[in-house]
């Protein structure tokens, strides 16, 4: 009984000395490997998370989750797939007012199937609330209708209605073939006759 009563008073004193070295302000109160969330309205599937990895963190003013490892989000509508986000790092973020805000770092990628459009960029919040998303960094878009590159930009969360703020080098498809206009460089679509042998010299001139 007595060596049983020191072995229990010896492996409290390792678990305390343990704790003491965690500092419980920066430390996880949650974490998970192998997530996936569903969320759902009236039985059809709304969105879909999946992520290797995440981390729970409580603070005086705010909750957020990590995801260290990145995540991939998957949104739907009338249960069909829309769009697909993809980012190496994320980051929930939930105040006290209940405002909530996404932010996604390190390659992030938005497909969105229904307008056939790519977006990608290297930082992107996303404001669930407002129903948009958004960056101040670079970003590339390419499209049916054409690319666009710049910096900064706003979208709905599906990307299906983004605008650049300051675009450059940038072109868009005026008919199904190669024909285009290029919006930083502009000189013109190209012009066809529409009778060959038309003579297009000017009398007087060579």
């Amino acid at each position: 009984m007595v060596i049983l009563f020191f072995a229990l008073s010896l492996f409290c004193s390792r678990r305390t000395e343990l704790a003491n070295q965690i500092d419980l302000a920066t430390a996880p109160r949650m974490q998970g490997d192998s997530i996936v969330a569903v969320q759902s309205n009236n039985g059809d599937i709304v969105m879909r998370l999946q992520a290797p990895r995440m981390e729970k963190y409580e603070l005086d003013s705010l909750s957020y989750e990590l995801f260290p490892n990145g995540f991939d989000v998957y949104s739907y509508r009338d249960s069909n797939l829309e769009a697909h986000i993809h980012a190496e790092v994320a980051k929930h973020t939930t105040t006290k007012n209940l405002e909530e805000v996404w932010e996604v770092y390190g390659n992030v990628v938005i497909r969105n199937f229904v307008n056939g459009q790519t977006m990608k960029t290297d930082t992107l919040y996303w404001d669930r609330y407002n129903h948009k998303i958004y960056t101040d960094c670079y970003v590339e878009m390419a499209s049916p209708q054409g690319f666009m590159q710049g910096y900064g930009m706003e979208s709905d969360e599906t990307a299906s209605n983004a605008e650049i703020r300051r675009p450059f080098d940038s072109f868009s498809r005026l008919e199904a073939d190669s024909t285009y206009v290029d919006t930083a460089n502009f000189i013109g679509p190209i012009l066809r006759p529409e009778k060959i042998g038309v003579d297009l010299k000017v009398t007087g001139k060579k």
